[in-house]
């Protein structure tokens, strides 16, 4: 299958920095980024119309196979971001997606992130579904 041309509009997806995202100075904590991008992956599934666990029935999950992260500028406690999710490339069993956590014209990190396409029992790569390359592209 030959790479599929992803959708050019990157969803996004709010999220607002509590006390417990923090460090002791107010500062968010650096392994925290990486809960708002799998959240805003998560959601940006979802919203295609795919729930995680209903595809774990079907014996499909998704994995991290690779990131690449860059934090440029700390988020405080209370700042409103918005995390983006796009697809860049999707193959047949893997999609490379570009993220980004901003508030206003602030860039607070900026990811590339792969992710593979697992048969859950096995745990070895299969397909990613048609119905969801069809809407991802």
């Amino acid at each position: 299958m030959e790479d599929a041309t992803p959708h050019e509009l990157p969803f996004t997806l709010p999220v607002r920095v509590y006390f417990e995202d923090t460090d002791a100075g107010g500062i968010v904590y650096h392994a925290r980024y990486l809960y708002f991008l799998e959240r805003a992956r998560t959601e940006w599934l979802r919203d295609l119309g795919f729930n995680q666990s209903e595809l774990q029935k079907q014996n499909v999950v998704f994995v991290i196979r690779d990131m690449q992260i860059k934090w440029q500028a700390p988020a405080r406690l209370d700042d409103e971001l918005l995390v983006s999710v796009r697809v860049d490339r999707i193959k047949n069993a893997s999609m490379v997606m570009s993220q980004t956590i901003t508030s206003g014209n602030v860039t607070h990190v900026s990811a590339t992130v792969t992710i593979a396409c697992l048969q859950g029992s096995t745990m070895k790569p299969m397909a990613i579904p048609q119905d969801i390359i069809r809407v991802a592209k």
